[in-house]
């Protein structure tokens, strides 16, 4: 079994109707999350919200996740920034918080080089003993790591794999052959939910997923038969792609979260500079749900 199960799930984080944290909602989100597919919760995500989020939010927020359900599924804290004595700070605080492993995101905004990086995700990997899952997503960070880097990386001990986010099958094809045999073990995990099926005939461990908030049974049982039962895992995967296009049709996670609220799961409104998704495009992600169960399938 891979190091984090096959389905990671960003959560999202529940905020009450004035934007307050919900520790309590959180709690139920993760159990509704676990109970459906999910081997790893991800908490102070992209997903989460992590920019908006104060730093005590995160550690009440670990604390509720863990006490919900770290007795049945792994509790993974994104710790990463721009900073690397920051980044250092939150991996130590979570480590003695009790999380069973840390995601670290590529500095952003000021674009450090391969050896900036290097040192970086070093550094961070220095300050614990948990698995460090690296995480890559250009899109939103402007600087994408090097395979060459992410090779080197794999080297150090508990530095276990990579969200790949970069939605590059060659790259991420490459990498995946010139790792195997790495001292700790080093796995790739789709960070882009329309990408899961490809990556995973490549040799992917798995996903970080959003949409497994609303089908985590369907993807669970896609990662479950891609091998045996190919036609099967495709299917899903296909009817799975209108639920992908609505729930980043605004910027996530604010569908995600109109969707929750709809179906009676916590979600609770998104914190600015985001602003909450329109109806129409709530109404389009719950209709994606009807060859899954509908909301009822959710819930």
């Amino acid at each position: 079994m891979p190091v984090f199960g096959r389905v990671v799930t960003a959560m999202a984080t529940p905020f009450s109707a004035d934007g307050a944290l919900d520790p309590d909602g959180a709690a139920r989100l993760a159990t509704h999350l676990v109970a459906h597919g999910t081997d790893t919760v991800l908490i102070n995500g992209t997903t989460g919200e992590s920019p908006t989020l104060e730093d005590a939010e995160v550690w009440d927020l670990l604390a509720a996740v863990k006490d919900a359900v770290g007795d049945r599924a792994q509790v993974m804290v994104g710790t990463g920034s721009n900073s690397t004595a920051k980044t250092v700070k939150a991996t130590e605080r979570a480590t003695a918080d009790g999380a069973d492993a840390v995601l670290v995101v590529t500095p952003y905004y000021n674009k450090p080089d391969a050896v900036g990086l290097q040192h970086h995700f070093t550094t961070a990997a220095g300050a614990t003993s948990l698995p460090v899952l690296l995480y890559d997503i250009p899109a939103r960070t402007s600087r994408e790591i090097p395979l060459d880097t992410l090779v080197e990386l794999s080297e150090v001990d508990n530095i276990v794999g990579v969200k790949d986010a970069t939605g590059d099958l060659a790259k991420a094809g490459q990498l995946l052959a010139r790792t195997e045999g790495a001292p700790g073990g080093f796995e790739v995990y789709s960070g882009a939910d329309e990408v899961n099926l490809p990556l995973l005939s490549l040799g992917a461990a798995g996903f970080v997923s959003v949409s497994s908030h609303l089908i985590g049974d369907a993807l669970a049982e896609m990662a479950r038969l891609f091998a045996t039962d190919p036609a099967k895992a495709r299917e899903i995967h296909l009817r799975s792609l209108p639920v992908w296009r609505w729930l980043f049709a605004a910027p996530s996670p604010a569908p995600l979260k109109g969707a929750l609220d709809r179906i009676g799961l916590p979600g609770g409104p998104v914190r600015p500079p985001l602003a909450p998704a329109s109806d129409d495009i709530v109404d389009a992600l719950l209709a994606a749900l009807e060859p899954f169960g509908g909301a009822e399938g959710v819930r």
